[in-house]
């Protein structure tokens, strides 16, 4: 039983459990405590993400050497297309069904959460967008110029961040679960804001398993192995993100289980894994594009030209790339194609801001998850091309 209560999935379901128990039955005072926990574990979680970015993405690309410059253009080609895919196929499905919908757009009214007892700021040292632009520039200099000595600090700056992952955020995760859940529970988010657009939702989320299945099919196929022997490891991921919202906050799960595959090699993980977190959002891109045609027909009567959404598309899966991988990223980073490419006036954004916010946790998952997939193309690509697998002899 004991080992049991160590297990992290077992972990993270007991904290979503507890956090909404405890927030359907807590008064204001507890609320105040538990959102001031949930803050500071927040900005912990934050600070770190940077370190993670640079303690994996730049070590991996100064061992990869002269292959450096190919496996990140090819990264950066597969995460562009899988999420102008996925928004493609929201766009046919929207086009399809959401005429043939009655969906209501009156929200209930929500509790409002009491604000923090004190404020703890931990400001990251850098900007995600920051930490990756500056991992990939200097793991590709230190790669193009042999430099050992930094190629050595790299290596050792990769053992402290790990360190920090699993001495830190992992532990720390389940509280931070608990408490998003418990404030969701009392607000009253999932008793009263679900139901009104529960159609669209289940929809997107259908869409999610489409398009991840369609990702592991074709990413077994390319690299001919057993897409499964991926995917299994990919539950205590998917599960920290419904509960983060966030794919930069899982990733030290997701690495963790990635790097348990028997078919993905760890040289790619090491690579894939901490880049994709930030530039592939397949499932917050397939969700924005349904959600934006279902706002669309909502309030003004119809959907948006297929002109305009293959536009939107096609720029959308140049701002997920750029999107942070926190919660809500991908649409705060594209409100001005919302309102540029769209035609969207300030009660659509709130309408689009808000639904979105109503499945964020499963879009990330799907974020999470399609990670996986790519990954496993890029040990396809890398085997398929000679491409040395380089030991890092990293333990979780």
């Amino acid at each position: 039983m004991k080992k049991l209560f160590k297990s992290l999935p077992v972990r993270l379901l007991i904290g979503v459990v507890l956090g909404m128990v405890i927030g359907l039955i807590a008064n204001e005072a507890v609320m105040n405590v538990v959102v001031t926990v949930k803050y500071i574990l927040g900005q912990v979680i934050t600070f770190c993400v940077p370190l993670i970015i640079i303690g994996f993405i730049a070590p991996s690309i100064t061992k990869m050497g002269n292959n450096a410059s190919k496996m990140l253009g090819v990264a950066l080609a597969i995460a562009y297309i899988s999420s102008i895919g996925a928004a493609f196929m929201a766009m046919g499905a929207g086009y399809g069904l959401i005429p043939h919908l009655s969906i209501q757009s009156e929200v209930e009214g929500l509790k409002d959460l009491p604000g923090v007892v004190f404020q703890l700021d931990i400001p990251q040292i850098m900007p995600v967008m920051s930490a990756l632009v500056f991992s990939i520039m200097l793991g590709l200099a230190a790669a193009w110029t042999k430099a050992r000595y930094t190629t050595a600090i790299l290596d050792e700056f990769q053992k402290i961040v790990l360190k920090i992952v699993t001495k830190f955020i992992i532990p720390i995760l389940p509280f931070f679960i608990a408490s998003t859940f418990c404030g969701l529970a009392y607000e009253g988010t999932i008793t009263k804001q679900l139901p009104v657009f529960l159609k669209v939702i289940v929809i997107v989320m259908a869409g999610h398993y489409i398009w991840l299945t369609l990702l592991y099919v074709i990413a077994g196929a390319y690299s001919g192995k057993n897409p499964l022997e991926v995917l299994k490891y990919y539950g205590p991921a998917y599960l920290t993100a419904v509960g983060t919202m966030s794919s930069a906050a899982t990733l030290a799960v997701a690495l963790e289980g990635a790097r348990k595959s028997k078919v993905l090699r760890k040289d790619m993980v090491n690579f894939g894994i901490p880049l994709f977190a930030n530039i592939h959002l397949c499932g917050s891109v397939l969700t924005e594009v349904f959600f934006v045609m279902t706002v669309s027909k909502i309030l003004y009567g119809e959907l948006p030209s297929v002109g305009m959404m293959v536009l939107f598309c096609m720029l959308l899966g140049i701002f997920a790339i750029g999107a942070p991988g926190v919660p809500g990223g991908t649409v705060m980073a594209s409100l001005g194609l919302i309102t540029g490419v769209l035609l969207f006036d300030e009660t659509g954004t709130a309408l689009m801001l808000t639904i979105f916010a109503l499945q964020d946790s499963f879009g990330t998952a799907c974020n999470v998850t399609g990670d996986g997939a790519l990954t496993l193309f890029l040990t396809g690509y890398a085997e398929k091309h000679h491409v040395e697998e380089q030991e890092l002899n990293i333990e979780f």
